[in-house]
């Protein structure tokens, strides 16, 4: 999973860089990130598939709004995403199927405790080997 984002310093909080091909690829590099900082994913067995679909007003809040929703999935409902899927996906909406599993302390190893997706140095462009995003963590 650390070939798709880098892990970059940043005081106090997780900040990334994540690389995608194309804007569906970058928008589910940055969704596997996050649960690969969370979580590590050898150990997860999907047993659910969650539709979530969310909307911004251009692809910097698209991308915050998207990773907020899939953090809720941890946070609200203790589940750990292990593959993503996007539907559809537009500079102002997003919709994914994503998979999941439920958090089972003795089988999974929680790496990080996420709180939440900021708005600091957010940042999604193109770059001339495809897309790029900015994200940090509050930790």
């Amino acid at each position: 999973m650390t070939e798709t984002y880098t892990l970059l310093d940043h005081t106090a909080d997780l900040r990334i860089r994540v690389s995608g091909t194309d804007p569906a690829d970058l928008f589910q590099n940055a969704g596997l990130a996050l649960f690969d900082l969370i979580a590590d994913p050898v150990r997860l067995k999907p047993r659910e598939i969650i539709e979530v679909a969310v909307t911004g007003d251009d692809p910097a809040d698209l991308m915050v709004n998207y990773l907020r929703e899939l953090l809720y999935l941890w946070t609200g409902e203790e589940k750990l995403v292990e593959r993503i899927d996007i539907v559809h996906l537009t500079d102002t909406a997003v919709s994914a199927r994503v998979s999941a599993d439920r958090y089972q302390p003795g089988r999974h190893e929680i790496r990080n405790e996420i709180k939440a997706v900021t708005y600091h140095q957010i940042e999604v462009s193109r770059t001339e080997s495809g897309w790029r995003a900015m994200v940090v963590f509050d930790i």
